[in-house]
């Protein structure tokens, strides 16, 4: 079993920044860990993940704005989001044990999300 534990998220005006940050009990080697989000109404959508090599790879509303990295000494992986807009408002979802990058249908364990709100 693999716990996830989400923080970091709140509110931020359009062009703000914020950093997510999810603790992971244990990794599970040869497997991806990604974040996904989801907006009310819509469907949830991967956001970055890091695959099992350590490259990274990125949704196109996610590419040149957001980064995701890792703290292997720390069991935590992080979000940096830059140039937010009122469009990335939505529940952010760690997860890890996935199968491929950015479907979601692939990843085993799940953290409890944290809301990201956007307004002006």
């Amino acid at each position: 079993q693999v716990q996830l534990v989400e923080s970091g998220g709140g509110s931020v005006q359009p062009g703000g920044s914020l950093r997510l940050s999810c603790a992971i009990s244990r990794t599970i080697r040869g497997t991806y860990i990604g974040w996904f989000r989801q907006a009310p109404g819509k469907e949830r959508e991967g956001v970055a993940c890091i695959k099992p090599r350590g490259n990274t790879g990125y949704s196109s509303s996610a590419e040149g704005r957001f980064t995701i990295s890792q703290d292997k000494s720390k069991n935590t992986m992080y979000l940096q989001m830059n140039s937010l807009n009122v469009e990335d408002t939505a529940m952010y979802y760690c997860a890890a044990g996935g199968t491929a990058c950015l479907s979601g249908d692939g990843y085993i364990y799940w953290g409890q999300g944290t809301q990201v709100t956007v307004s002006s």
